[in-house]
């Protein structure tokens, strides 16, 4: 079995996702030594839920947090409760689909050390946005390009959706504020490979977004400060394609079990 992989992923009202998404990460890890980390803000039954889930399967572990908001500061606590040797962070609300974690872990299985799966590349999507969120979306992709060239080989830079290995933010200068993390990570931490693999942004099966006029404000606040801060990594970014996205997995299902 190879390297522990431990999936943070922050919630804040998202009773009716719990169940599914841990259950599809299940169905997707099962040859993998793997924890779920789940940072919890809700107001909601959702904490409910995360306890009863949690006594059921060991491979679920939560905080809830009562005095402490957002979504920047959750997955921090995350990353540095889990015990992984890979960190991934992505979101409840099963717009990024759990089947994509397998690819994600195989990427740095095979020398990344960071992976991120992007909406740009051929065999990716992002049809589970509507217009006014793509035109946001884009907007911001092209304003963190502008500001931070160490982001200008990524084609997907806004994503919440990556995974790397915790070594990288050892001593990663990590103040993140609003939603941005993986920009965050970028810019502050030393490392060398990106892989991105394609993947398709899905449309929300239960809850609301939580995307508003602040937020917008926090991410033009976080690159301006990362002007400053950032390190001048001298990044190579490799492209896998669908068909070689899938090869590479079956490769490794076929290694794990011989």
């Amino acid at each position: 079995m190879g390297n522990k992989l431990s999936i943070v992923i922050p919630t804040y009202n998202e009773k009716g996702n719990i169940e599914t998404l841990v259950s599809r990460i299940e169905n997707t890890l099962n040859d993998i030594n793997y924890e779920i980390f789940f940072v919890d803000d809700s107001t909601d039954e959702t904490p409910d839920i995360l306890e009863k889930v949690s006594q059921r399967d060991e491979h679920v572990k939560y905080i809830h947090r009562n005095n402490e908001k957002g979504l920047a500061t959750a997955v921090l606590l995350g990353f540095r409760s889990a015990n992984g040797d890979y960190l991934a962070c992505m979101d409840a609300d099963l717009q990024h689909p759990p089947e994509i974690l397998l690819p994600m872990y195989v990427t740095l299985e095979n020398g990344a050390d960071m992976c991120i799966p992007s909406r740009h590349i051929p065999g990716g999507s992002d049809g589970g946005l509507n217009w006014y969120r793509k035109f946001v979306s884009n907007t911001a992709k092209n304003i963190g390009k502008l500001l931070l060239p160490c982001l200008r080989k990524i084609s997907d830079p806004t994503s919440g959706l990556f995974m790397f290995r915790k070594e990288i933010i050892k001593e990663a200068d990590l103040r993140p504020i609003g939603w941005k993390i993986m920009i965050e990570v970028i810019a502050t931490s030393r490392f060398r490979y990106i892989t991105q693999i394609p993947y398709t942004f899905s449309e929300r099966q239960s809850g609301t977004s939580k995307i508003d006029t602040k937020v917008t404000f926090q991410y033009l606040e976080q690159c301006m400060g990362l002007r400053k801060r950032y390190i001048k990594n001298s990044i190579e970014v490799k492209n896998w394609t669908l068909e070689e996205t899938e090869a590479n997995v079956r490769s490794y299902i076929n290694s794990q079990r011989t």
